[in-house]
């Protein structure tokens, strides 16, 4: 029976990505029309035969009010960062110095990479340049560093960023072990 419901989730799972497949295509071709619904079934149809993705695992649970938070300081870190990037860009002789600094995860699943990447990426003055999986380190370029401290602010703020996306969608093991290594650590939440 297990391996019935783990069909009807796959299933599930696929049906969700051809109707994403479909909303871009109408949205690449900006018209809403019977033949554009058509052609995006075919086209996402194809996409997923002929390149499946792999199955991502998520064991986690959504809580809304952690997602809030999440979504909250997200946009005060995105709109303080541009301000940053702006002054930067417009500050006559101003040279900015970037570092590349490695980062590693305390929670490395492949949905947790991937959503801290993502959100760190998107932030004005950050660049993710690689992710180890196996070790779940990212390595971020980082802009405007002019002594070590700014690089421990950094790893402090990616980290913060990971804290808050397990909050919103982690597992109880995953929301333990940052608790685990915050109380190791010494930091607050």
């Amino acid at each position: 029976m297990r391996s019935g419901r783990g069909r009807l989730g796959r299933r599930r799972d696929q049906t969700v990505a051809l109707g994403w497949l479909v909303v871009v295509w109408i949205l690449l071709w900006g018209d809403i029309n019977w033949a554009n619904l058509a052609g995006g079934l075919l086209v996402g149809g194809a996409v997923l035969l002929f390149f499946p993705l792999p199955a991502v695992s998520f064991g986690g649970r959504l809580r809304p009010g952690a997602l809030l938070v999440f979504a909250a300081r997200f946009g005060v870190e995105l709109v303080s960062a541009s301000l940053h990037i702006a002054r930067i860009a417009v500050q006559p002789g101003y040279r900015p110095r970037g570092a590349i600094i490695a980062v590693q995860l305390r929670v490395s699943t492949d949905l947790n990479l991937a959503l801290t990447a993502e959100a760190v990426s998107l932030v004005p003055g950050t660049l993710i340049l690689e992710v180890d999986r196996d070790s779940g380190t990212l390595y971020l370029h980082v802009l405007d560093t002019h002594r070590p401290t700014d690089l421990d602010v950094a790893r402090e703020r990616t980290l913060s960023v990971e804290r808050r996306i397990v909050r919103a969608v982690g597992s109880t093991a995953e929301l333990r072990r940052l608790e685990t290594d915050q109380s190791e650590r010494g930091t607050r939440p």
